[in-house]
């Protein structure tokens, strides 16, 4: 059994645990409604975008006809596949990190299985550890974000034109985009999303932005400036909803910390007051034992 001063000194260190744990969680919460708030708001920028340039690319054959931009046509092949796994570089948020992962991981090894060749590309270093021991050597790329507050158009831009050089270069097929949707504090929902080339809905409706709308100079050409900026977009919404997601979780996991924290507090005090009141039992029973020797 622990010594009365060992107990003293473990109640002062859960103490001590749960002031950091509760300063966390009210930082977490305050920065969980402007990260949310600008989540919420980039969604219907990104749907309507996407809805854009599925309807234009359904009226050019497809996506396959002649001149379509490799964005939207593609390689020609299914080899190799990208997997751009969005994390943060902060831990403390539950599950936050590790459930994108698994995502991911799920992802490669049904890749593998087929037969296709994978590649991971990270932004964030949270998820670097797991996914180098489980897939030795395919990590090809990391876009460092230890130096941004929170999510910025211009990471977008420059994550998304670090893939399209990629992509344009021939060093992927496909790139499959890893991040967390969030929908709560309490639930944030692992999501994969083909960002390049571009995937074109079986039912994309051709009419879907008017059907007398006449495009000058053409809808190759306007598709060859939307699509790069469609993988910016599509990319800087996983941003945000990364951020909005990190601080759920953060907020809900330091929340269930302190309660946990002072659940223990309880528990250590109890036993502290215990094994003092056993002490001063057995030091009464010594001098009253003393006393009747006497």
């Amino acid at each position: 059994m622990a010594s009365l001063k060992e107990l003293k000194i473990r109640i002062g260190s859960v103490k001590s645990t749960q002031k950091i744990t509760k300063a966390k969680q009210m930082v977490a919460a305050a920065k969980l409604r402007k990260a949310q708030a600008a989540a919420e708001a980039a969604r219907p920028y990104s749907s309507r975008l996407e809805a854009v340039v599925a309807s234009l690319a359904s009226k050019i054959a497809g996506g396959s006809g002649e001149g379509a931009s490799p964005l939207l046509a593609g390689t020609g092949k299914d080899n190799v596949h990208l997997l751009v796994v969005a994390n943060s570089d902060r831990g403390l948020a539950g599950a936050f990190n590790a459930n994108i992962v698994k995502a991911a991981r799920a992802k490669a090894q049904e890749l593998i299985d087929a037969g296709k060749t994978v590649r991971f590309y990270l932004i964030g270093r949270k998820g670097r550890p797991v996914i180098n021991r489980t897939f030795p050597g395919m990590i090809v790329a990391q876009y460092d974000t230890t130096g941004a507050k929170e999510p910025g158009y211009a990471q977008a831009e420059a994550i998304a034109h670090e893939l399209t050089d990629m992509y344009l270069n021939g060093k992927f097929d496909v790139a499959h985009l890893f991040f967390s949707r969030f929908k709560s504090a309490l639930a944030q929902i692992p999501t994969e999303q083909q960002i390049i080339p571009v995937k074109i809905p079986e039912d994309a409706d051709r009419n879907a932005i008017g059907a007398t709308v006449e495009y000058e100079p053409s809808e190759e050409a306007i598709l060859d400036d939307l699509l790069p900026r469609n993988v910016t977009v599509q990319i800087f919404k996983a941003l945000l909803e990364n951020n909005a997601s990190e601080q759920g979780a953060s907020m809900t996991a330091m929340d269930n910390a302190t309660r946990n924290a002072g659940d223990l507090i309880n528990k250590l005090t109890i036993q502290y007051n215990r094994s003092r009141q056993a002490a001063i039992t057995t030091e009464l029973v010594e001098i009253i034992s003393g006393a009747e020797a006497l």
